[in-house]
């Protein structure tokens, strides 16, 4: 008999507990609206996004977590991942004021219980080369960090 295997996700340390909590709730959140979710994602441009979401239908959202005004300010490359999905927003907490986000990308308010979409951005549809390329590497990342998960000596 094979002894059971019960694969532990620990947090990659890399955010802070604020954003950490920012991102526990959009995922919460896109996964109720039946999306599948990756965090620290790495794009073809070498950018790697806080959050990418994949609805049902094949959408693909980039969500950019702002845990402060200042992690705002220091992030100059946003509007890089505009081109590797059909809609891009930011989230943050109740804290941070909504008004200092950019109004070309949608906005979620989000803890670690859940989010809200406070404002939806408008569509912009990516082309059928980009949209099956990122689904492909979703898809890749997303079965190598599972199998990770029962073999994290192949890590």
């Amino acid at each position: 008999m094979l002894p059971s295997i019960n694969p532990q996700i620990r947090p990659d340390g890399r955010q802070s507990q604020t954003a950490a909590a920012i991102q526990k709730g959009v995922c919460r959140h896109l996964r109720a609206a039946g999306f599948a979710t990756l965090t620290e994602f790495t794009l073809a441009s070498g950018r790697r996004v806080d959050v990418i979401g994949l609805s049902p239908s094949g959408q693909i959202w980039i969500v950019e977590i702002k845990s402060s005004l200042e992690d705002f300010r220091a992030d100059l490359k946003w509007p890089e991942y505009r081109d590797f999905c059909d809609r891009l927003y930011f989230a943050i907490t109740t804290d941070l004021a909504p008004e200092i986000m950019p109004a070309e990308a949608g906005l979620i308010v989000a803890d670690a219980w859940g989010a809200e979409v406070q404002r939806d951005p408008a569509e912009h549809l990516l082309h059928a080369s980009r949209r099956k390329a990122m689904t492909l590497s979703f898809a890749r990342s997303a079965a190598l960090r599972l199998h990770g998960l029962y073999d994290p000596e192949m890590m």
